[in-house]
């Protein structure tokens, strides 16, 4: 009797849209709760102060430093098993899985040596302030000595949702996050028999809630994600598995390490008009997030649909898949930018200290939100664009625009400004004009890689 053969995966026959809203949606909406969280942790913090404040927004290179080298290491297995899959390579499916979770545990070990010993190191050369120091260092210590729950939590998330089990990927983020959110004040201001930590209880807290999640996330591979099993008996490092691993996802770790320069370089900018500036750069990147992230989300959603329809052939559907991403993306910013043009105030209100008498904030932030808000209006395409590129194994073009947005264009523009016109409404007006770069260098990329990747699988291989 003949085999009958294994039915396919849903990301081969699924609908495109129904697929792209199926695999997008749970994750749009446990990046919304981590937004969420990361708003509420600076509203606490910042109610013990603005030096609180400004030492966990001067913090944000670093964090973004690993979640891009655990993001990063995490979409090239993503990208690589979900090839695999649409081959139909099972063992090369469980190789790549094992794999990543050797290069988790190498990234975790390093940012723990660097961050347990270089932490205070890292604000003094950034300001002379006491209080920053002094919060900053108990800040950035914990997050980073703490960050293995960070780094297996993102890989249990994209083996999941390699698989189309991004349900259980949402699941194992909103229990992190919710975690995260309730600990908070209880860490922060010792509520009940808990001890008074202030910045270090948010740091806490933060580790607490991605170690839940994490053993969530771990739970869920073990009994819901069947497509991929991990065995370490005899394991060692698979070198060629490793190369392809990272020629996706090192081009990610770059750009997020060139998003921290930038960060890091922006923040220098600022402080020489006033610390307050600083402050208001942190807000804006936890304001932000309750619309990029579900933009990331949706791409997450995206790539395993376009890498395991590139492994299996079918160039409509990577094609259907990317323009309705463009669409939703773009949908998302505007929304996003109408928000930051109405509601500048009352966001930024959120986030004000006992001691802002002068409303400092405010008069720094709203100018600074609205100017920036301008390069939403072409941010989702330029995302979305990066991720097709790193699904299709050209994440060195994600890379480039990467890079000239943020170190070519952005810091250098920000700097003459800051020089030329003594003005900071002036420096932001940088956002928009770096945006709109990147975003011609996207679309003559995003041409290229079409023609050259996805229209000669229009051409049946021979038999």
């Amino acid at each position: 009797m003949a085999e009958h053969p294994a039915p396919e995966n849903k990301m081969g026959v699924m609908p495109v849209n129904a697929l792209l809203l199926n695999m997008a949606i749970p994750i749009m909406i446990s990046m919304l709760v981590q937004a969420l969280y990361n708003v509420v942790d600076s509203y606490f913090v910042s109610q013990i102060s603005q030096d609180a404040l400004n030492a966990v927004s001067l913090a944000f290179p670093v964090q973004n430093l690993m979640i891009g080298v655990s993001v990063g290491t995490a979409v090239g297995v993503n990208a690589l098993l979900a090839r695999s899959l649409g081959q139909g390579d099972r063992e090369k499916v469980n190789r790549t899985a094992v794999n990543g979770v050797f290069l988790m545990a190498l990234s975790c070990l390093a940012f723990m040596a660097v961050g347990l010993s270089c932490s205070r190191l890292f604000y003094t050369v950034q300001t002379d302030i006491p209080g920053i120091i002094r919060y900053g260092a108990d800040y950035l210590g914990i997050v980073c000595g703490g960050s293995a729950g960070l780094f297996f939590a993102v890989l249990m998330e994209r083996l999941l949702q390699a698989t189309g089990r991004t349900f259980y990927t949402m699941i194992a983020q909103a229990v992190g996050a919710v975690t995260n959110i309730i600990l908070d004040p209880i860490l922060i201001f010792g509520l009940g028999p808990f001890p008074r930590m202030e910045v270090a209880g948010a740091a806490l807290a933060t580790v607490l809630g991605q170690i839940l999640g994490c053993c969530v996330g771990i739970f869920f591979n073990a009994t819901r994600n069947p497509e991929v099993t991990m065995s370490f008996k005899g394991f060692r490092p698979h070198g060629p598995t490793i190369r392809e691993i990272y020629s996706v996802g090192l081009p990610g770790i770059i750009m997020q390490s060139i998003g921290s320069v930038m960060v890091f370089g922006m923040n220098q900018i600022l402080i020489a008009f006033t610390d307050t500036a600083t402050a208001v750069f942190g807000i804006y990147f936890k304001l932000q997030s309750f619309f990029f992230m579900p933009v990331f989300g949706l791409c997450n959603g995206m790539v395993p649909i376009v890498a395991y329809n590139f492994g299996a052939r079918k160039p409509d559907r990577i094609v259907k898949a990317v323009k309705l991403s463009i669409l939703y993306a773009t949908l998302l910013m505007i929304l996003g930018f109408t928000v930051f043009q109405l509601f500048p105030g009352p966001l930024l209100e959120l986030f004000r200290s006992e001691e802002d008498m002068s409303g400092s904030l405010l008069t720094i932030g709203i100018p600074a939100l609205r100017i920036i808000a301008f390069s939403w209006l072409l941010a989702g395409f330029g995302i979305v664009s990066g991720s097709v590129f790193q699904a299709l194994d050209h994440g060195v073009l994600s890379l480039t625009t990467s890079l000239v947005r943020q170190l070519v264009v952005l810091l250098p523009v920000a700097f003459l400004l800051a020089r030329l016109f003594q003005n900071l409404d002036v420096v932001w007006l940088a956002f928009p004009f770096a945006e709109l770069f990147s975003t011609t260098l996207c679309a003559i990329f995003l041409r290229r890689v079409y023609r050259r990747e996805i229209l000669p699988l229009t051409v049946q291989p021979e038999a």
